[in-house]
């Protein structure tokens, strides 16, 4: 391994993507979306057309924390990027920002409030049109963080970004909630999963529809401990049942989320 990025005026890294049809294209969202009150900020997000060898600043430097980067992929020109903002207080520079020309110019298609930022956003592996955002209430203070609220939730589209609904019901908790991790399974669109904090309400819901029906499968904190620091899971590309949890520990399931596991590293 060798550093790619040192020589950048950001160094702290909340999401790296790869282009599905053109590996030579990375893109880097700078600011850390895992919170406690000490983390670094980014200056927005940037761009490699060789690999990591050369990047160029691409904008969104007001949007402090990019915690997931989604990329289109058929064409590498269409990137989404999910940005929670400085969380210190209200902003504008926050929600889900979408590319069409490669990151020459940027629209905010998705924003709810200016208390809320985009904590995750996940693409059917079958529709790039089909997203699902999970957006995040957050105010941090030296003192503590004040996590959850009202804007708190799923969003989803079916254009693109042009148009979103705000996903309720359908066996999802009810608001208030907090910090939102979502994941399309790569191997089937029909199957997405929702890490959601909401106290003693639940941790993992599944749909198997795609989005429309929501169960909640899994109460144990160990898939989310530490919820505003962590809140992320990824689902293995050719197993719709296998996920893993990154928290305090790492957690997996090999059924969906029915049962999960705490692993342990030897040694």
């Amino acid at each position: 391994w060798y550093p790619v990025f040192d020589k950048e005026d950001a160094q702290s890294i909340g999401s790296i993507a790869i282009a599905p049809s053109a590996h030579n294209i990375v893109w880097v969202g700078t600011g850390e979306t895992w919170i406690r009150s000490d983390v670094s900020l980014g200056d927005g997000i940037y761009k490699s057309l060789d690999g990591g060898v050369t990047w160029k600043h691409m904008g969104l430097e007001k949007t402090g924390r990019i915690g997931r980067i989604v990329i289109d992929p058929q064409n590498p020109d269409i990137v989404y990027a999910a940005a929670v903002g400085t969380a210190y207080g209200p902003q504008q520079e926050r929600g889900v920002y979408r590319t069409t020309d490669g990151g020459k110019t940027w629209n905010r298609v998705l924003f709810v409030d200016e208390n809320t930022g985009a904590s995750d956003l996940t693409m059917d592996p079958g529709d790039p049109d089909h997203l699902i955002a999970g957006m995040w209430q957050i105010d941090i203070k030296t003192w503590g963080r004040k996590s959850g609220g009202p804007g708190s939730g799923l969003f989803e589209t079916h254009d693109g970004g042009d148009h979103w609904t705000r996903l309720t019901g359908h066996g999802l908790p009810p608001s208030p909630v907090g910090k939102i991790a979502v994941n399309f399974a790569p191997s089937d669109g029909r199957r997405v999963y929702a890490l959601i904090e909401t106290g003693q309400g639940g941790t993992l819901w599944r749909s198997d529809d795609g989005g429309a029906d929501w169960g909640v499968v899994n109460y144990s904190r160990l898939l989310n401990e530490r919820p505003h620091y962590y809140t992320r899971m990824l689902v293995m590309p050719d197993n719709e049942n296998e996920v893993y949890f990154p928290s305090n520990g790492v957690s997996v399931t090999f059924d969906g989320g029915e049962t999960a596991d705490h692993m342990h590293c030897p040694g």
